[in-house]
């Protein structure tokens, strides 16, 4: 059997990401978020706030029996408040951390710690915005890029220690979620591109998570695409 762990499962990426996985019955997935949004025999779901870091922390990895694949997918994440920084609410910018950074690093921990002796592959959804700086993404992209050093130093350490593990901080492009919502609703002075990404959204350039659930699938199932640990859907070229 193949184990899948995904954040953020009950919406967006992580949804279809979840679904896309279910199609095949040698795979069991447990879905970790707020709210259950899935039904099926092989779907296990654990109710967690992921940005309550004491619910994170209390949460017990299952001991699995006859695993061919285990595989982590830190997918949930939040925008966070939009504007320049003297303009934010302290809270959300503890949340924002919470939820993208802090929590994906206890999970992340505690499952290299659970599954030490088993092959594993881990996918830290990042982003482009961890990777160039956007105006009023300040948060974000530091949440994103801490999430990319985070990726590259634990490859570094399986390295040295002859951990059977993959890890890749896997930018997404740009999908038609909720976050596109909130970055659509901020305010032109604390986002000066906001009308770039309604134009997104007008032309229909966002991609649909059903699509980039399959771009992400081809990473967990083509070894080829896991040599770089810094990486991005745009990197397939077929």
């Amino acid at each position: 059997m193949n184990y899948f762990f995904i954040t953020g499962s009950s919406q967006g990426l992580g949804k279809s990401l979840t679904e896309l996985l279910l199609e095949d019955t040698n795979n069991v997935v447990y879905g970790f978020s707020r709210n259950q949004t899935i039904e099926h025999s092989n779907f296990a779901h654990h109710s967690i706030d992921l940005s309550d870091l004491k619910q994170v922390q209390e949460y017990q990895f299952p001991t699995l029996k006859d695993n061919d694949k285990v595989v982590l997918v830190n997918n949930a994440g939040i925008v966070g408040e939009v504007g320049h920084i003297g303009s934010l609410d302290n809270q959300k910018i503890i949340d924002c951390y919470n939820l993208n950074l802090i929590a994906p690093s206890i999970i992340t921990n505690n499952f290299i710690s659970k599954y030490s002796e088993v092959k594993k592959l881990i996918i830290n959804i990042s982003s482009g915005a961890g990777r160039t700086p956007i105006d009023g993404w300040n948060v974000y992209c530091a949440t994103k890029a801490g999430l990319d050093m985070f990726s590259q130093v634990i490859n570094e350490e399986a390295t040295i220690n002859n951990d059977d593990l993959s890890i890749l901080s896997l930018a997404p492009g740009i999908i038609d979620t909720g976050m596109q919502t909130t970055i659509r609703s901020s305010k032109k002075e604390g986002f000066s591109n906001i009308e770039r990404f309604i134009e997104y959204k007008e032309n229909g350039d966002l991609a649909s998570p059903s699509d980039t659930a399959k771009q992400v699938l081809r990473f967990i199932k083509e070894s080829e695409l896991q040599q770089n640990v810094i990486c991005s859907v745009r990197d397939l070229t077929n």
